[in-house]
């Protein structure tokens, strides 16, 4: 029987991100991956072919992989999402390296945004969610700027403060960075970096 001649498989753009970047001389030993759940649910079709895609990488590449949760949002994560997502990965025939929580990185989180208010590059807003995409504009229009834009970085500061400690009710204030109304891409107008949002963390409290 003639021996099976397999032809080289085409990397998909990713790879092909990362031969570049071999190529350019980052360390191979480097290389880390990772699968960034949200644990507000179950996992579905898409996230086994997510998961597939970035363990599947770990693998080619021999690198580790690992399971970090975007939890972010108390009002929808629990942890019977965690434990279920860990047993599917594992379901799926795949070992994560470390286990991460963005909820770890809290405080750090809120170190940043307080630098950034600092520098004048972040702005606590009180306009309703209407109005903020009212005057974000459209993909063809340039928004407008908030009236709270130009507040002083040290009374953006004190509300902050507030906000952080519950002073005030859910959707009163955001934080918002200062980028660029009039850009091209909508994601880039002052998107809304903190919210208020009085509940309990699952892992946090």
């Amino acid at each position: 029987m003639a021996e099976e001649i397999k032809e080289p498989r085409a990397n998909n753009f990713i790879e092909n991100i990362i031969e570049e970047d071999l190529a350019a001389g980052f360390p191979a030993n480097a290389l880390r991956f990772r699968f960034p759940p949200e644990p507000n649910g179950y996992l579905h079709l898409g996230h086994a072919s997510s998961i597939c895609l970035n363990f599947g990488l770990g693998l080619r590449y021999n690198a580790p992989v690992n399971l970090r949760f975007d939890d972010t949002n108390p009002s929808k994560e629990e942890q019977e999402y965690v434990d279920a997502i860990r047993r599917d990965v594992q379901w799926l025939g795949f070992q994560w390296d470390k286990e991460c929580y963005a909820s770890d990185y809290f405080q750090e989180l809120y170190d940043w945004a307080v630098m950034l208010i600092k520098q004048g590059k972040a702005y606590v807003d009180k306009q309703t969610s209407e109005e903020i995409a009212a005057q974000k504009g459209t993909p063809t229009v340039a928004g407008s700027d908030s009236p709270y834009r130009n507040t002083s970085p040290e009374e953006n500061l004190a509300l902050f403060e507030r906000m952080k400690n519950g002073e005030f009710a859910n959707g009163t204030y955001v934080l918002r960075a200062k980028i660029d109304m009039a850009s091209p891409n909508m994601l880039m107008r002052d998107p809304i970096i903190y919210r208020i949002m009085n509940a309990s963390h699952h892992r946090t409290g």
